[in-house]
């Protein structure tokens, strides 16, 4: 990717709930494009959904579905034994949650990210990742469908006929595969800033990561992600933007392209 092309940056935002708040999401809106909304299952409620819906349109953020498996005390981050069917019919619901939620306050979805154990089930098995896409196609086919290059959700996605785009994530490591380290291993989670920022420098102008065990990803990415969760998420995502900046790299969602 040229340094004359825009990037998108997202972040998983929305996930707290009650009186209980997850991740950062105040000092990220100035800073991304892309907002992934969490849709009351991993985490959010109908509260939090309309607010952080609020907030992504008084910043310009594009707004995207980010449903998960109904695991709030894992926080949507252990797999759960469910069938393709079930798989359809959740992300279809949290689906319907959103777009409510959106539509009285004047915003449309853009995309769909599936979260955490359900996204990384569906980079492997081909069978949640169609029950994802097929949800998404029932119920909006114009939508952007966020996965992992080369993985079997992308190819769902293709399969299904949406426009996929190409996530890559600033905050993870990244095994041979183009996989991402699993968060249960030393090393999964970067949370230094200036290492995140030159990894993006080097992922958006040269296409290429350095992978956990020192080789290098050739990866091609349309989106990255900083997971708001992720300890010092507002520093990376500034040391991210910052060099961005200099670079003459534009921040920007797929709504607000030239």
């Amino acid at each position: 990717m040229s340094s004359t092309q825009a990037i998108d940056l997202n972040s998983d935002l929305g996930e707290g709930f009650g009186p209980f708040r997850v991740g950062a999401d105040e000092g990220l809106f100035p800073l991304i494009s892309s907002a992934n909304v969490a849709c009351g299952f991993h985490g959010g409620d109908p509260a939090m959904m309309e607010l952080t819906v609020i907030r992504a349109r008084d910043h310009g953020v594009a707004v995207g579905a980010h449903p998960g498996f109904p695991d709030r005390a894992g926080f949507g981050r252990r797999a759960m034994a469910a069938t393709a069917a079930e798989i359809r019919t959740d992300v279809l619901y949290q689906l319907g949650a959103l777009a409510g939620i959106c539509r009285a306050a004047g915003v449309e979805i853009q995309h769909v990210k599936a979260h955490g154990a359900l996204y990384n089930m569906a980079v492997g098995n081909l069978g949640v990742a169609t029950a994802i896409a097929e949800a998404v196609r029932g119920f909006d086919s114009k939508l952007r469908f966020f996965a992992i290059p080369g993985s079997a959700l992308h190819d769902a996605g293709e399969t299904a006929g949406l426009t996929v785009v190409r996530e890559a994530f600033a905050d993870r490591a990244y095994l041979a595969d183009g996989s991402l380290v699993p968060r249960s291993q030393p090393g999964a989670v970067i949370e230094h800033p200036e290492l995140a920022a030159e990894r993006m420098i080097q992922l958006v102008t040269h296409g290429t990561i350095e992978t956990v065990d020192g080789d290098t990803l050739t990866l091609e990415t349309d989106t990255i992600c900083i997971h708001s969760d992720t300890p010092g998420a507002v520093e990376l995502a500034g040391a991210i933007a910052l060099r961005f900046s200099e670079a003459g790299i534009a921040i920007r969602n797929f709504g607000n392209r030239e």
